[in-house]
């Protein structure tokens, strides 16, 4: 856990600061490679700087500090006057142990490419690119813990499809999915960078709107609402949307207790005919409502 947590710090850091640090520990580890002398192995050692380097900085840096570790103990061992039977002997030592650190780099480096897509695929719905519920909730929690400390209202919008499920009985799965990649594009393009969208079940979409209050919030849930239903009818599918929007400004203790205020809201549209907007202002005691 602390080497982790160690890792993760110095990700953290500029890539010159991590470039630095590569080649000082190469320059240090020649330094103690030269002054123990050829009888002592050191060329291991010399992997610390290129796997660091190599998982922190991609895969270039770490072709690039391979080279540079097979030069300082090239160096180290011509300074410690090791004797070779033929001249060429230290040139083909340093050759393979270059080679050795550049397949070791970009084994590494591919790793961490192949672990941070299936990172973002644990991340992400794989029909729509937008998140899942798993990671809408776990960004929900450190928003709603971020709008507590600070003071700042929170807003939580619940999307559902009416009439979706005919669309895909009528006009079959393909073009549902296609409808639903439609609605997950528009939606995120009509919010900040900072909004959080998700899908959270068949039909089901939440927009995280954090520091966002009443009056901004209801704003842009009409002017999403018409982008929509415009969207709906350029493609001729008859598709309504169903909104119930829930704006905070005394945090509650749970993520699950706004989706819970945002779930009814959207419910009440529902039964209330459909194709319709509640956003409600939650207090402690009373509530302003918007329909």
């Amino acid at each position: 856990m602390k080497l982790r947590k160690a890792l993760t710090w110095f990700q953290q850091r500029s890539l010159a600061f991590r470039s630095i640090v590569g080649l000082a520990m190469v320059v240090a580890i020649g330094v103690f490679d030269t002054l123990t002398g050829p009888e002592i192995g050191s060329s291991i050692f010399y992997l610390a700087p290129v796997v660091l380097v190599s998982w922190t900085n991609g895969r270039y840096w770490g072709v690039f500090m391979s080279m540079v570790g097979g030069l300082v103990w090239f160096g180290a061992d011509q300074i410690t006057g090791q004797v070779y039977t033929h001249p060429l002997i230290p040139y083909w030592n340093m050759t393979i142990r270059v080679g050795f650190f550049v397949i070791t780099a970009l084994l590494l480096a591919r790793l961490k490419l192949a672990l941070l897509r299936e990172q973002e695929l644990s991340r992400t719905d794989s029909l729509t690119g937008v998140n899942n519920s798993r990671h809408f909730l776990e960004i929900a929690n450190g928003e709603l813990e971020r709008c507590r400390r600070y003071g700042r209202p929170l807003t939580l919008v619940y999307i559902d499809l009416d009439n979706f499920k005919a669309v895909n009985d009528s006009l079959g799965h393909i073009t549902g999915d296609s409808l639903l990649r439609e609605v997950a594009r528009c939606i995120g393009s009509n919010v900040r960078k900072i909004d959080l969208v998700a899908r959270l079940g068949g039909d089901e979409f939440a927009v995280l709107l954090p520091e966002t209050g009443f009056e901004e919030a209801s704003f842009l849930l009409y002017r999403l609402q018409g982008v929509l239903l415009g969207v709906m009818r350029d493609g001729k599918w008859p598709v309504t949307f169903s909104m119930g929007a829930a704006t905070f400004v005394t945090m509650p203790s749970s993520v699950e207790e706004i989706i819970r205020e945002a779930d009814r809201l959207m419910y009440f549209v529902k039964n209330s005919g459909k194709n319709s907007i509640r956003h409600e202002l939650i207090r402690k005691t009373a509530s302003v409502s918007l329909q």
